[in-house]
């Protein structure tokens, strides 16, 4: 069945929720998460208030719309790099560089998402989905890891967390593009899989987070140097070739 083309009014419905969101994220690049104001926002498009709640139900509907499309974006920057044909250990390096390079071109959505969160708000269900779509690329990457015993407890742990949950089970082996052996053995391979990833995200945010935010200024290093690092050193704690 061919899908019609939307009318007029729901153009405009569209375009009218862009401009909004754009000049959402043009407060909180400005002074943050606490600047973004609906009040200010209807004046500066000529809407009275009340007819701004007819495209967003309120400041958290708007937020999460914000938040959406910078996990969206986060997940089509991230899934874009790092070539499957690369060694795993240059993916790593590829994907940490492409996360970089879009938190510190866009550095008020990172902060929205990966910052401290707003008191009483709530992120949508979507945001799950979003995120771990950001995530899979890292966990192909360590599809056939071999960690140091050092990382053996995470593993073992993300491995239970597969077999107790099966909407996890089926989102690792879609990053694993399917396992090997029978069931336990996709665990262990997914536990192994999901404690890389999850250690290379948790270093991805230290060192980015803390040049985000302008911590590094004073000193003598140069920080893609040091993520580079970071994630040479995890490779080797996973066996990445």
């Amino acid at each position: 069945m061919t899908v019609g083309t939307p009318g007029p009014r729901a153009r405009y419905r569209e375009r009218t929720r862009a401009e909004i969101k754009e000049i959402a994220l043009r407060q909180l690049a400005e002074g943050g998460i606490g600047s973004v104001a609906l009040t200010r926002i209807a004046k500066e498009l000529g809407l009275s208030g009340p007819a701004l709640y007819r495209y967003f139900a309120g400041r958290d509907d708007l937020l999460s719309a914000l938040i959406l499309d910078a996990y969206a974006d986060v997940a089509r920057t991230v899934g874009e790099s790092g070539a499957a044909e690369e060694p795993a250990r240059a993916r790593l390096r590829a994907l940490a560089r492409a996360y970089r390079g879009w938190a510190l071109g866009e550095p008020h959505r990172h902060l929205l998402i990966y910052g401290s969160p707003l008191p009483g708000y709530t992120a949508p269900p979507e945001t799950l989905r979003l995120a771990r779509d950001a995530l899979a690329p890292f966990v192909g990457v360590f599809a056939d890891a071999r960690p140091a015993p050092a990382a053996a407890a995470v593993a073992g742990q993300l491995a239970d967390w597969a077999r107790r949950d099966a909407a996890v089970a089926q989102w690792a082996a879609e990053c694993l593009a399917g396992g090997a052996g029978g069931a336990s053995a996709d665990a262990e391979r997914a536990g192994r899989a999901l404690a890389g990833a999850v250690t290379a995200w948790t270093r991805l945010y230290g060192v980015v987070g803390l040049e985000v935010i302008g911590q590094f200024t004073t000193m003598g290093h140069d920080p893609l140097s040091l993520l580079d690092a970071e994630m040479d050193l995890l490779a080797d704690a996973y066996g990445l070739p």
